[in-house]
């Protein structure tokens, strides 16, 4: 798993995450909590072609890293469980912080659009673009075409 030794404090990431987007021409971003702890960011960008703006949903999903975190261990120690869920909201940060710069740098230089990038993510105040799809079965996804075996 990518990042799982990271030692940068989550309140770190998250601030670098928001200097990223900050840079990158968002008009705002906020933070979601759950249980104290900052569980999401929200942040509205600009669509280039419409010039509508947009809000993203992004989520760092740590209880799903922690399981993977949880599984790693073969004997664990008095203390083990608590340092996984330091370890487990340090690394799903990353991995977002990670995930944003890639997805930026595409837009950047062209290899993507903001939407084409984002819009899994885009926010309906409720659930999310791909929230909505997978909760109708994906039937707004066009049909594969079969290949030559399956037919």
């Amino acid at each position: 798993m990518k990042n799982y030794t990271s030692s940068v404090p989550v309140e770190t990431t998250i601030a670098r995450i928001e200097k990223i987007l900050a840079k990158f021409g968002v008009v705002g971003v906020a933070k979601s909590y759950k249980k104290g702890e900052v569980d999401s960011l929200c942040f509205t960008v600009q669509e280039p072609t419409t010039g509508k703006g947009i809000t993203i949903h992004l989520p760092a999903k740590v209880e799903a890293v922690k399981k993977i975190l949880k599984e790693e261990v073969r004997r664990p120690q008095t203390e083990t469980y608590r340092r996984i869920e330091e370890q487990a909201a340090r690394t799903a940060w990353k991995i977002i912080q990670d995930w944003v710069e890639v997805q930026l740098s595409l837009i950047e230089m062209g290899q993507a659009e903001t939407l084409q990038v984002f819009l899994p993510y885009v926010w309906d105040g409720n659930k999310t673009f791909f929230e909505a799809i997978k909760g109708n079965g994906f039937k707004m996804l066009p049909q594969g075409r079969p290949n030559e075996e399956e037919k």
